[in-house]
């Protein structure tokens, strides 16, 4: 799973709907889920592996440069077939505007 962030300024309201418009400033990808326990566990000096499945996708890319920079070892599967889990967060003015889930249901085959 790949945590997203995107951080900006809120300086007026949408005329399409009564909602916070977040003008992006910066961006950042972290670790989630279980590969965000690895990293706290690598980070307090253990050896952390991770075993799961992600797919072939820019995202499942990213969750593997991102082991790799946190001294964990990957044993990742890369699957055609699935897109890699995605939760993006929109923050503006240091509080959560929204949460979008990138998420399907695997699939029988």
């Amino acid at each position: 799973m790949l945590d997203r962030y995107w951080f900006g300024d809120v300086s007026r309201i949408s005329p399409e709907a009564p909602v916070p418009i977040v003008r992006i400033e910066k961006r950042e990808a972290r670790l989630g889920g279980a590969a965000n326990v690895a990293r706290n566990a690598a980070a307090l000096g253990a050896h952390a592996g991770l075993l799961g499945v992600v797919g072939a996708d820019e995202a499942g890319t990213e969750v593997e440069q991102l082991l790799q920079g946190g001294g964990i070892h990957s044993y990742l599967k890369r699957d055609d077939a699935i897109s890699t889990i995605i939760k993006l967060r929109v923050i503006g003015r240091q509080q959560q505007m929204v949460r979008i889930d990138f998420e399907e249901a695997p699939t029988d085959t």
